[in-house]
């Protein structure tokens, strides 16, 4: 007989609803039930791209020792939706356990004999007490959250005092939400053998000061910090709440108290094209500017992004990365963007990228990259994804420094000017690759008035010879390598005892690649590890590198993109390093990770190597 799973505060939950049933918002009032207890939960919507009728799943991860990822598999599946049924019993570990709508029986054949089975009448209840059928379908998400909070153990309190903060002014609606939750607890207590459920919510105090935000808001606060005050952007599936988000918060924060003057600038433009080009014509007239889209707005925009590349005009982008190419799966994640936007536009081409791996960075990086564009002139994108930007995450409280100054870079004053200072629009005085620049308007004769994406020498001026087209190239590169000491810096974490091997990985796989370096370890399994945070690579990346005899690239694409830009960037020699791709549209599990890396550490044990 299979032994049920036993354990408290840490198990996965997993919904599988049908799409447009109102299931989504009901699934997270029960991960949020849970932060109000002080126990960490990290959800995650996986939802198909239609409005509604296709199979939508929502997954809860529930761990006190604060794992974020996801782990794989679950051990309560609930199970609203007969067309996934089978897919669905399949998930569940054995020893696991299985809540469903019993109205209509099920036959014993298409059962699992390992798992518990909680069976409960959910559509015939509502059916008894609503007569409304959009009532009936709410509502029942309601009464199977509170069925599950008998089941679990989680303080129908908890739910209680977030239905009063959703509906707060709206008693109506309060007490009919309150009303379907104590009837499915009610039901559950009186029906179901509670006793039998092996897996229990217990109140904790390990949520501490952290907050429950998605990447997307995130972003959208880190572009208000910093200073952002010009918003293009053309709607796309995942990235559109960045904007939205900006401009409520551009309502409450950018409009003067006196005069009710707009402060900022907010553009629906016509296309992604047009975005970028308003993007770029606003930092060129000394705007901040940025856009949010995903991979199929990057592709519109790849011949802007030259433009400001060579002309050396800062734009941000925060690119929330979905499935691909072409339209892809609009509403799935992947890691699938970094070649398409390290190289964007013809010829020799780099920009820079910064990779976040929860909401926290999400602020952190957009804020910094507003900074970084100005500084090295040149467009700079924020890689997040689906994963991070749509699904909120627990992570550490914002931060900001009320002294903190934007970094406009190297812009030359009216006052310089007028002295008589060398200005040479693409000249390098520095060092550094980096030219000054002026505002348009700065003085009304003197300065850079307009710019163009032809070849030109240090003082701006037209020309097709080859050794000064030769000499821009060359100081662009010299700026590229600044870069690598001014983006943020990658971080390593040691094993516990020396190694030969080593593991790269970055952005949103990381909270998996955290629990599976940890269940590695236990089998035994050493392995040092490096979270790269952006491109241009630092030379901390090659040492890392050189300092193991294998590494393995941890992503979510299907080629092995970061792997290939490591191979390309730092000279390494392929076989040094292998690629764990996952690229299914879900986002990565701590169980893949461990098992892909466990299976090939077996070949480079010595029996192996002595066979070579």
């Amino acid at each position: 007989m299979t032994q049920k799973i036993q354990a408290t505060n840490d198990f996965v939950v997993k919904f599988a609803n049908i799409n447009g049933s109102g299931s989504a918002s009901a699934n997270e009032l029960f991960a949020r039930s849970m932060l109000r207890m002080g126990v960490p939960v990290s959800p995650r919507n996986i939802f198909p791209s239609n409005i509604q009728g296709m199979p939508t799943w929502y997954e809860v991860r529930v761990s006190e020792s604060g794992y974020l990822g996801r782990r794989g598999g679950c051990d309560l599946m609930v199970a609203m939706n007969p067309q996934t049924w089978d897919a669905d019993l399949k998930e569940i570990d054995a020893g696991g356990y299985l809540f469903y709508d019993c109205t209509r029986e099920i036959p014993a054949s298409r059962m699992r004999s390992d798992i518990t089975v909680f069976a409960m009448p959910l559509t015939q209840i509502c059916n008894d007490a609503y007569t409304d059928a959009r009532q009936r379908q709410l509502f029942k998400n309601i009464i199977y959250i509170g069925a599950l909070a008998a089941l679990l153990g989680i303080d129908e309190k908890a739910i209680e005092q977030l239905f009063a903060e959703q509906y707060r002014g709206k008693e109506k609606l309060l007490d009919s939400n309150v009303q379907a939750l104590h009837m499915g607890r009610d039901y559950a207590l009186a029906n179901l053998d509670c006793n039998a459920m092996g897996l229990k919510v217990k109140r904790a105090d390990k949520v501490g000061k952290r907050i429950f935000i998605d990447g997307n808001q995130a972003s959208a606060l880190g572009a208000i910090w910093g200073g952002a005050n010009v918003c293009a952007w053309y709607p796309i599936t995942p990235s559109s709440s960045i904007p939205e988000t900006f401009d409520k918060y551009c309502h409450k924060l950018r409009i003067d108290p006196e005069t009710g003057k707009h402060n900022f600038a907010i553009v629906q433009a016509e296309d992604e094209l047009a975005s970028i080009g308003m993007v770029i014509g606003a930092n060129w007239n000394g705007a901040r500017a940025f856009t949010a889209t995903s991979g199929p707005g990057i592709s519109l925009m790849t011949e802007f992004l030259g433009l400001a590349y060579f002309a050396e005009v800062p734009a941000t982008l925060v690119n929330v990365q979905r499935g691909g190419p072409s339209t892809g799966m609009p509403s799935r994640t992947q890691q699938s963007d970094l070649l398409q936007c390290a190289y964007a536009s013809n010829g020799d081409t780099r920009h820079v990228l910064l990779f976040p791996q929860d909401p926290k960075e999400c602020f952190d990086f957009t804020a910094a990259a507003l900074d970084l564009a100005d500084r090295l002139q040149t467009p700079v994108f924020v890689m997040s994804d689906l994963d991070i930007g749509m699904n909120s995450r627990l992570c550490d409280s914002f931060e900001w420094d009320d002294s903190k100054q934007m970094d406009r870079g190297k812009v030359m004053t009216a006052e310089e000017l007028e002295a008589g200072k060398d200005f040479g629009r693409y000249l390098d005085v520095d060092g550094d690759g980096i030219p000054y620049r002026t505002y348009p308007g700065t003085h009304p004769t003197k300065g850079a008035f307009f710019t163009r994406g032809t070849t030109k020498d240090r003082y701006a001026r037209y020309s097709e010879e080859g050794p000064v087209y030769v000499d821009n190239m060359e100081r662009l590169q010299k700026k590229f390598e600044t870069a690598k000491n001014l983006v943020p810096m990658p971080e390593v974490k040691k094993a516990s005892k020396p190694t030969k091997f080593g593991v790269i990985h970055f952005g949103s796989t990381s909270p998996s690649m955290n629990e599976a370096l940890d269940v590695l370890e236990r089998q035994g399994h050493a392995i040092d590890s490096m979270r790269i945070r952006a491109f241009p690579f630092h030379s901390s990346v090659l040492d890392f590198i050189e300092a193991h005899d294998h590494v393995f690239v941890v992503e979510q694409n299907r080629d092995g993109q970061l792997r290939d830009m490591l191979i390309t960037e730092c000279g390494i020699d392929p076989a040094q390093l292998s690629s764990v791709v996952h690229y299914d549209g879900t986002p990565i599990t701590a169980r893949f990770i461990t098992k892909a890396i466990a299976s090939r550490l077996a070949l480079f044990s010595p029996l192996k190597e002595v066979a070579q």
